[in-house]
């Protein structure tokens, strides 16, 4: 009797604990996105805000500036977080994310060849502002395809294959990007440093909500997914006798989270670490299970991300750090933790 009692207490004071935090993780993303919208280089008061007592200018630097980045910022934490986890589970390799294995890389290379030859293409008006997500999302689907077929046909997604891979994929865009740059004129060459270093400066409610809208749906897919990863990751043959149809989730999870990279990176442009880093601190705190993972690594992505905006506004008011300086300066030494840790 005993023995039937203490994995029922287990189990009940481990979905309670799980419980606790997913609250916790609530709770923080509200306290950080209610200070990322208040904080900056104009000072808003929610309270004025949203009472109608705020001045014009405030109203203004909260509608069109502030909302949107603040918004795209944890939309962006929450998909290359997600993304992150699922291609962790796919290759079964704990060193997988979107910059590492050069998922980032590929997406911007389609959104830089979009800038530097988009103008030729002469496409209708309607179509222009949505050009260079699409070319972002193409380019992510490219080099996702490619380095699952590589790595499963000479290595079978080992570690050393996918890493290895992934340095020579981001090797050759770093050679496209530089070609485009070295083609580009004085204007595009600026805009260009922007994808470099990462960015939601440019933050627009034209482009943020189709894109947001995109990213959430492949989240929420990605999610969906999360008990079959689970099985995944017993073997390929032992998920097949489970009831996993391998090749289609194989499919969903490449395309759904290059989608995800691919249009977080053409409106922010390349921002590595962060789906390295928040999976493994949902690891470490609430458990492995999938299910437990990725809604745990949304929530959590979408703190970090809003958290390194904000610190890249105000370190340096009234100009601001790249983000994706303040977001390798986190992730860079935790990698380092990591490989430590494997050591061990």
């Amino acid at each position: 009797m005993e023995i039937l009692v203490q994995p029922r207490h287990t189990s009940h004071f481990s979905r309670s604990y799980t419980s606790f935090g997913f609250l916790i993780l609530a709770l923080l993303l509200m306290v950080i996105f209610g200070l990322a919208l208040s904080k900056g280089a104009v000072p808003l008061s929610m309270i004025a805000i949203f009472d109608g007592s705020a001045s014009s200018l405030e109203t203004t630097v909260f509608n069109q500036l502030r909302a949107p980045r603040v918004f795209l910022s944890a939309t962006v934490g929450a998909s290359l977080a997600v993304s992150g986890a699922v291609l962790q589970g796919l290759f079964r390799n704990p060193l997988a994310d979107p910059g590492l294995i050069g998922v980032s890389g590929g997406a911007a290379l389609g959104a830089v060849a979009m800038i530097v030859f988009g103008s030729s293409l002469a496409l209708p008006e309607v179509v222009t502002p949505y050009s260079l997500p699409v070319a972002a999302i193409l380019g992510a689907m490219v080099v996702t395809l490619f380095l699952y077929s590589f790595s499963a046909y000479y290595g079978q997604f080992s570690v050393v294959t996918v890493l290895l891979a992934g340095i020579a994929i981001n090797a050759l865009s770093t050679v496209g990007i530089g070609v485009f740059q070295y083609l580009s004129d004085d204007a595009q060459l600026r805009t260009l440093v922007f994808w470099m270093m990462g960015s939601f400066g440019r933050a627009n409610w034209i482009t943020v909500l189709p894109s947001t809208f995109v990213m959430l749906v492949g989240v929420v897919i990605l999610i969906f997914h999360s008990r079959q990863l689970d099985r995944l990751q017993l073997g390929e043959a032992e998920a097949f006798y489970l009831g996993v149809k391998v090749n289609r989730l194989k499919r969903v999870i490449i395309l759904v989270s290059a989608v995800c990279v691919g249009a977080g990176v053409a409106l922010s442009g390349i921002i590595g670490f962060v789906g390295l880093v928040v999976p493994h601190l949902v690891r470490l705190t609430l458990g492995v299970r999938h299910s437990i993972l990725l809604f745990g690594s949304a929530l959590m992505g979408a703190s970090l991300m809003i958290l390194a905006d904000l610190v890249s506004r105000i370190a340096i008011t009234p100009a601001e750090l790249p983000v994706g300086l303040v977001t390798s300066a986190l992730g860079a030494p935790f990698f380092l933790w990591l490989i430590a840790r494997a050591r061990d």
